[in-house]
């Protein structure tokens, strides 16, 4: 939420290019590299441990919430990379790390200019699409919805221990 929260603050209430909203935007960016960092540490740990037993419920019960889980974790791992991919500003800090863009980097040639055969301007395009218009608009919003309402669902209409295990593990 922090990286949400930085943005928007960037985009309502600054003005654009100036000191704040350059702040605001690299608070951003390290916060998604921080997400993306930790999720595939999540991902890791939960491919190395064993699953949590599952509350009862159906199988169309039980689809959904893996369909959902899997999508939450798509697009978590989505937007860090087409974040920074779409990154056109020539400085970027990880806190207090400085990150070439991804146009300076040794990968940017290869994949984009000789295997796609495009310019960095054309590749930024569909990138900031996917990630501030498609994902960062409405999708992230929509699962993230979903998931607290079916949390909820759970906790109060179902009352069994989803959520006392999504938030104390036990």
């Amino acid at each position: 939420m922090g990286s949400y929260g930085s943005i928007y603050y960037s985009r309502w209430f600054l003005e654009p290019r100036t000191p704040e909203s350059f702040n605001a935007l690299q608070i951003h960016l390290s916060i998604g590299v921080t997400v993306a960092v930790v999720v595939v540490l999540r991902i890791l740990w939960r491919s190395a441990s064993p699953m949590p037993k599952e509350e009862p419920g159906s199988k169309l019960a039980h689809l959904a919430a893996h369909l959902g889980h899997y999508a939450l974790y798509a697009v978590i791992i989505i937007m860090p990379i087409t974040g920074y991919l779409g990154t056109g500003s020539d400085i970027n800090y990880f806190f207090m790390f400085e990150l070439p863009k991804f146009e300076s980097t040794m990968l940017y040639q290869p994949l984009v200019e000789n295997g796609l055969g495009t310019t960095f301007s054309d590749f930024e395009k569909p990138m900031d699409f996917i990630h501030k218009d498609l994902l960062g608009a409405w999708i992230v919003w929509l699962l993230i919805l979903g998931h607290v309402l079916a949390a909820l669902y759970h906790h109060f209409v179902k009352n069994d221990r989803t959520l006392k295990k999504m938030t104390t593990g036990k």
